[in-house]
């Protein structure tokens, strides 16, 4: 999980999601998760 200002897609199978106001994204990798902070 990785904490950035600007949360943007890695690859193709990155998706953007917002819960309880937090921008995050998921992806079948790993290592592609991100999270607004």
């Amino acid at each position: 999980m990785k904490v950035r200002a600007s949360v943007k897609k890695i690859c193709d199978k990155c998706k953007i999601v917002r819960r309880y106001g937090v921008i995050r994204v998921i992806c079948e990798n790993k290592k592609h998760k991100q999270r607004q902070g």
